[in-house]
């Protein structure tokens, strides 16, 4: 039974910024993901913070929204069977260090906060996050 999601794939400032985001999307179509719509933005810091305000309680977050915002980005709606879970075993875990060879964070993260790629962490959330980018 084919079971349809939608997820949201974000290219990260540190990826646009090395010129990664072409190597990246093939890697999704090489993994039978469909990119529905994308587009390359730049948002602000207030924007960074709204987005991530799931994060607000923890160290980390205002190192996150500056440097979410920090340079142009690329949101994609990726779509596919159990999108969700599956663009999270591409994207590999959240340290290049400890990610899988092969995943997108091994192979193009810099370091834990510079890890190239943001995916959705639940079917819920992907549908936040995607209206967050992709208002109808």
């Amino acid at each position: 039974m084919s079971n349809i999601e939608q997820t949201l794939s974000i290219i990260k400032p540190d990826a646009v910024e090395r010129n990664l985001q072409d190597k990246i999307k093939s890697e999704f179509i090489n993994n039978d993901f469909e990119i529905v719509e994308e587009k390359k933005i730049h948002i602000s810091k207030d924007e960074a913070e709204i987005f991530y305000k799931v994060h607000e309680s923890k160290p980390f977050y205002k190192d996150l929204c500056e440097y979410l915002s920090s340079g142009p980005i690329v949101v994609m709606r990726l779509q596919k069977d159990n999108a969700v879970l599956e663009n999270r075993k591409l994207m590999g875990a959240t340290n290049p260090k400890d990610a899988d060879d092969g995943t997108l964070r091994k192979k193009y993260g810099i370091s834990i906060d510079k890890n190239s790629v943001h995916g959705s962490d639940s079917v819920e959330n992907a549908k936040i996050e995607l209206d967050f980018f992709f208002k109808d």
